[in-house]
């Protein structure tokens, strides 16, 4: 064998080394970095939306009670536990920018679910809804007037030549209860005051506060959740009237949904009221339980709203 044979087969060999060195030091630095990593963790997942475990998620689509950013604050912790403890399905919370935007989705049926009000809860009926509960006492369900403290006003009639504030043409107990308050005392809402329908129940509140409407109407919980939040605001204002109760916010499912879904978010809505968990949620909801209730509970809506719309003004341009 040559110098140059040995010196070549020795360099082969000491190449193949250091490529098995380079290899296996490769592999070692891969392993021991693997072992430093965390592993990836399977437990739950916390969020707005509910983790998906291969069961149909549904929308509980709320309407405008408040906007969007307070509703989500105040429903979430309801969903959220409907979501613990449901089984076949799970729940996603769904707001509305306004009333109009609410009464498209149900219109349409996209919700499973809804929150609607008791008008609402007419329309959505006549599209396939139907009713698996009542939100509220009925006796809180009313609408109010809110003013400045300053106002000067003493009797509805003084309202006329100004202008009153609303949430929606469609908001039952915020517009269409006070509107016939002043029907009944002698206001005509069609000639004798300005009609500001400002898309939600804290605008028409805070359209009063700024002085741009004489009157803002509204109904309880918002204006308690109102006081809650804007404390310095509402100390300068008052409810100086208030109409009749009439019944509350309904809770209703669509008829393509399996009954026994639709029976157990009936069954731990009205078991809400027993648990101090359950009271907890209510109270952020400014709600002080959920009661039983159907379709038919619901016909002194469609008396009343008849009445309405022979004195007063088309609820809805048909």
């Amino acid at each position: 064998m040559t110098l140059h044979q040995i010196s070549t087969g020795g360099f082969s060999k000491t190449l193949k080394r250091r490529a098995w060195a380079i290899f296996t030091l490769t592999v070692l630095l891969g392993t021991l970095s693997s072992c430093g990593q965390q592993p990836e963790i399977a437990g739950p997942q916390f969020g707005t939306e509910p983790v998906s475990l291969e069961v149909p998620i549904l929308s509980f689509a709320i309407h405008p009670l408040h906007n969007p950013a307070k509703l989500v604050e105040a429903y979430q912790p309801l969903i959220d536990y409907l979501n613990s403890q449901l089984h076949g399905a799970q729940l996603k919370l769904e707001a509305s920018r306004d009333y109009a935007e609410f009464e498209k989705k149900y219109g349409e049926r996209e919700p499973e679910f809804i929150l609607p009000n008791p008008w609402q809860t007419l329309q959505a009926m006549e599209v396939g809804y139907h009713v698996i509960g009542m939100a509220g006492e009925p006796q809180d369900f009313k609408g109010l007037f809110v003013v400045r403290k300053d106002s000067g006003l003493k009797n509805p009639a003084d309202l006329k030549g100004k202008a009153v504030s609303y949430p929606s043409p469609t908001a039952l107990a915020a517009c269409i209860m006070p509107q016939y308050f002043l029907y009944e005392h002698g206001v005509n809402i069609n000639t004798e005051i300005e009609n500001h329908y400002v898309g939600s129940q804290e605008s028409s509140i805070m359209n009063a506060y700024m002085g741009l409407t004489a009157a803002g109407a509204t109904w309880p919980p918002p204006w308690r959740a109102f006081q809650k939040d804007h404390p310095q605001e509402a100390s300068e204002l008052e409810v100086i009237w208030e109409t009749e109760s009439l019944i509350n916010n309904s809770v209703m499912v669509r008829d393509d949904i399996p009954p026994e879904v639709a029976e157990q978010i009936s069954r731990l809505l009205i078991g809400l009221s027993e648990t101090s968990e359950g009271k907890l949620i209510l109270a952020g909801m400014e709600t002080t339980r959920f009661l039983p209730a159907s379709d038919t509970d619901y016909d002194i809506v469609r008396q009343y709203i008849a009445t309405f719309e022979l004195a007063v003004r088309p609820v809805k341009d048909r």
